[in-house]
This record gives C-alpha cells, structure tokens and sequence, in this order.
C-alpha cells in the first residue's frame, strides 16, 4: 500500500510545486495593493486632520459627507462622460488607423513609427502644449482659424465648460490612440492569413471578412483595451489637471482631479478617501462585471 501511495503524493507534490513557487510572488504583490487600500478605508472611518493625524472612528461620517457634498453628483456623471467618450472614441479611431496600418504599403514602418510617437510624450507635456496652443489670446488654434477667415475674434477655448470640456475628452482621446493602436496591430498581426485568403477568394467583401472574421478573432484583444483603457482614462488626472485644474468654477471637473483638491486644497483627507475607496468600489464593479460578460459571451460562442 505504502508503495502504491508514493507516485500519488509525488504526482501531488509536482503539481502544487508552480503554486508554490509563484506563492511568495502573490502574497507580495496582494501586500503592495492590499495594504494601501486597507489604510485608505480606515482613514475614511476615521476623523482626519489636514496634517493627516487621525482622531478616532466616526462612524461614516465621512461618507456622509461625500455623499451629500454638492460637487459630488456632477463629478460622477462628468467622470462618466469622460470615461465613455473618450473610450469609445479611441477604440473607434484606433480599429481602422490599425486596420491600415496593417496593410503593406510604401513607408509603413515610418508610419507606425509616427502613430507611436506620442507614446512617448507624458500626458503632463501633452497638455501643457495644447493650454498653450489653446490660448486665447496667442494660442496657435486661434491664429489658424483667423488666418483662414474661420474666426473674427479670439476664443477663450478653456474658459467656459461649454468648449473647454469636449475639447478635453477629444484630446483624451488623440493620446490614448498610440497604445490602443498597437495593442491592436500586435492583435491583427497573430491572425491566420489563410482564412483571409479563402474568405477573399470565396467572395467576401473587405466589409464581410471584417465583420465575421476580423473582430470575432480580435475579442481578445478589444476586451484588455476596453478594460485597460477604462482603467487608465477613468483615474487619468494630468491632462484636465494641467489643462484647466477643473475649472472654471469646477465645471470640468471628474472625480479624480476633485479628489485632489479635497485632500491637497481644501486639507479634507477624511472626505478624500472615503472618495477613494468609492472610486475604487466603482472601478472594481465595473471591470468585474465587464469581465464576466466577456467570458460568458466567449462560452456561448465556443
């Protein structure tokens, strides 16, 4: 017995032994995430001063106050503009920039090159030269449009929520296009050709063979943009930050840069990390209901 034992504890043994090894590795990186979150979620029970010192439970007095501030509705729903358009935009423009940049043609490497560029610009840099290219009063916009007769007299392009919130969330999403166009081209380049080829030589259009072969083969990889992107643009604080810092009269702000105002402006730590694990409450809800959708819709299709 004891021997017929001994291949059944070993085949165990070297089945727990990956688990093992990566074991140390898992409760490190759940140390690093868990515990500032852990922090963040007392210190929001807790009466904070503007220094940080905490003064004991106060129930959800916090959350009260988030919950009832007048700010908090408008930067929600702003937050969830921001986030959805600029999502939904970047993926709209990124598929068909992808999808030609796909194709062979003359000078494709340069191409790719350019479209990745802004890659390496921080957002910081990337709106500090759009405020300045929307200046007002010597803006680079302004003096194309009034050269080409489209303007009679300088805009104030980011001092009313009117122009100066869309304009946000369509710079949003010019630098968000780099890195969902190759997550994209990386997508398209692992496709079998072959099916492409015998879906052309049976006579499917380029807007058939896109529809019933390109994107059901692509799913995977629309489904890390659209949860990495939603993560990104969601908690995406340089661009409005150093654009407008919320303003004017916190008409373009979303929770994130309202969030550090709370905390660094106004000295309310309390309030601010109760807004925090809210945040994170909502991103968490979100990504994980995203995430079983997409796996019980890639189950009916298998």
């Amino acid at each position: 017995m004891s021997r017929a034992r001994a291949p059944s504890r070993g085949r165990v043994g070297r089945a727990s032994a990956p688990y093992l090894l990566v074991l140390p590795s898992i409760l490190f990186a759940f140390w690093i995430i868990g515990y500032p979150i852990f922090d963040m979620a007392q210190m929001s029970l807790q009466t904070v001063n503007r220094f940080g010192a905490t003064s004991g439970f106060n129930d959800f007095g916090n959350y009260s106050r988030l919950f009832s501030h007048q700010l908090f509705l408008g930067c929600l729903y702003r937050t969830l503009v921001w986030t959805v358009f600029v999502v939904g935009g970047t993926v709209l423009l990124s598929i068909p920039i992808a999808l030609a940049l796909n194709e062979r043609f003359y000078g494709r490497h340069l191409a790719r090159v350019i479209i990745m560029l802004p890659w390496a610009v921080s957002l910081t840099m990337s709106g500090i030269v759009w405020r300045w290219s929307l200046n007002g009063q010597f803006g680079m916009v302004n003096a194309t449009l009034n050269q080409f007769g489209l303007l009679t007299e300088p805009v104030e392009w980011l001092a009313t929520a009117n122009t100066a919130f869309p304009i946000e969330i369509a710079i949003g999403i010019l630098v968000s296009i780099p890195f969902t166009v190759t997550v994209f081209l990386g997508g398209l380049s692992s496709l079998p050709a072959d099916i492409f080829e015998a879906a052309r030589i049976d006579g499917a259009t380029p807007g058939q063979r896109f529809r019933y072969l390109t994107l059901p083969l692509m799913r995977p990889f629309l489904n890390i943009v659209l949860v990495l992107n939603f993560i990104y643009v969601f908690n995406s604080f340089p661009l409005i930050w150093v654009m407008t810092q919320g303003d004017p009269a916190n008409s373009t702000d979303i929770l994130v840069t309202w969030l550090y105002k709370l905390a660094f402006r106004y000295g309310e730590l309390g309030v601010a990390s109760a807004l925090s694990i809210v945040m994170f409450l909502i991103l968490l809800a979100l990504t994980i209901t995203y995430a079983a959708l997409a796996m019980r819709n890639e189950e009916r299709m298998g």
